[in-house]
C-alpha cells in the first residue's frame, strides 16, 4: 500500500520543483532585494513562526487526547 506522501509525489509534480540552479538564482534575487542585513532577521522570524505553529498543533493534539480520555 502506498503512503499519502508517496502518492502526492508523482513524476508530474517533480517536473515543477525547482532544481539547484533555480534555487541559487532565487536566493541571489532575494539577497539583492532584501540585502544581507535583513536576511538573518527574516530567517529568525520564519523560524519562530514555524516553532509557534508546531507548538500550537502539538498542543491541539494533546488537548484532543485529553478530551477523548475524559469521555471514557
Amino acid at each position: 500500500m502506498q503512503s499519502v506522501a508517496q502518492s502526492l509525489v508523482t513524476p508530474a509534480v517533480l517536473n515543477f520543483l525547482p532544481g539547484p540552479s533555480e534555487l541559487i538564482i532565487i536566493l541571489i534575487i532575494v539577497l539583492i532585494i532584501f540585502g544581507p542585513k535583513k536576511l538573518p532577521e527574516m530567517g529568525k522570524a520564519i523560524g519562530q513562526s514555524i516553532r509557534e505553529l508546531k507548538k500550537a498543533t502539538d498542543d491541539k493534539g494533546d488537548k484532543q487526547d485529553q478530551d477523548s480520555s475524559d469521555v471514557k
